[in-house]
């Protein structure tokens, strides 16, 4: 797996498949943000889109293979590493396809860099609306803290050692696949004192989850200047609520949403949409 070097020293990793104009995927699951997250999803981006276009899925930093340094999550950052990639990639304009979490970070690289988006699917965007709170989207945080509180930062290695990923052990924390996979990177983290790790994770909770915005990564007003085609499907889970899909439908200029359809149609619709949207070779 290809990867690229931050200016922090993160490791940023990627693969491509298939040919044609360019689609970054942005994969759910939150700080386990990852290639691999597409797996479990019942429309599978890779399989269904890589005979048509070239296809880049990347590891999010501290997600997968992508490690980052410990310090508070930024989606400046993160829209940062994913044009990074792109340039890497010699990859001037780009379709976003994204799902749950990764439809956040979607909408702050369309946020950032307008020129470099072409396009944009969100699947079963997460964010806030009247069904949900920040304690929604919080709630592996509180676990997160719950741990090191009653077995210190040791406790929090000893987790990570059992199993990195922390949409599936909170208890590791979100540099928690670095911690499994980097013994240095242990040490260093076992250093560092209960209180100030602690807190870090506060710091890192409220850069991913921000109050102040259904959205979180971008200003609410700002999607009715979203610069970009958007198709949108509705999800029905907490942090992807149905409400919050309608009114980025209703609110960004020109949004399609695409409610209710099968498996088979949501494919097509999306293939379609990507194809509308694809500049035509000259």
């Amino acid at each position: 797996m290809p990867e690229i070097l931050r200016p922090d020293g993160a490791r940023i990793h990627y693969q491509v498949h298939g040919e044609g104009f360019p689609v970054l995927l942005l994969a759910p699951g939150g700080v386990s943000s990852e290639a691999a997250s597409w797996e479990s999803e019942p429309y599978h981006p890779v399989r269904e889109l890589a005979a048509h276009f070239r296809v880049i899925v990347m590891d999010q930093r501290h997600a997968g293979a992508s490690h980052a340094p410990a310090l508070p999550f930024d989606y400046a950052q993160t829209a940062a590493d994913q044009l990074a990639v792109l340039d890497e990639l010699g990859v001037e304009q780009a379709h976003l396809v994204a799902a749950g979490s990764g439809a956040v970070h979607a909408w702050r690289l369309a946020h950032d860099a307008p020129e470099r988006v072409r396009s944009v699917v969100c699947l079963r965007p997460a964010g806030r609306d009247d069904s949900n709170t920040l304690g929604t989207f919080y709630r592996p945080f509180d676990e997160a803290m719950r741990w090191p509180r009653a077995e210190g930062v040791a406790g929090v290695l000893a987790a990570a050692e059992r199993a990195g990923r922390f949409a599936d052990n909170p208890a590791a924390g979100p540099f928690g696949q670095r911690l499994h996979d980097d013994a240095e990177f242990r040490a260093e983290l076992g250093a560092v004192r209960r209180e100030n790790y602690i807190s870090l994770l506060v710091r890192f909770r409220d850069g991913l989850w921000p109050d102040g915005s259904a959205y979180f990564s971008v200003p609410e007003a700002w999607i009715a200047e979203f610069p970009a085609p958007l198709l949108v499907l509705p999800g029905d889970a907490p942090q992807t609520p149905e409400g919050l899909a309608k009114r980025l439908a209703h609110e960004a200029p020109r949004a399609v949403l695409l409610d209710g359809a099968t498996d088979a149609a949501v494919a097509a619709g999306i293939l379609a949409f990507l194809h509308e949207h694809t500049p035509r070779q000259s």
